[in-house]
């Protein structure tokens, strides 16, 4: 499942969370720390796992 990180717009603390992409859709995120819906998905790294070797 994908890693996606969020700011909270209310209280400005930065988090991440795994979610499948049904959830990540659904848009029903909420800051751990206030509770608040008002969070803003930042931009965040991935990497792919491949078979060929370079």
């Amino acid at each position: 499942m994908p890693n996606y990180e969020y700011t909270c717009g209310e209280c400005g603390k930065s988090f991440s969370q795994i979610l499948t992409l049904k959830e990540h859709e659904s848009g029903e995120v909420v800051c751990p720390a206030c509770k608040s819906k008002n969070v803003e998905q930042k931009p965040a790294g991935f990497y792919a796992v491949t078979s060929k070797k370079s």
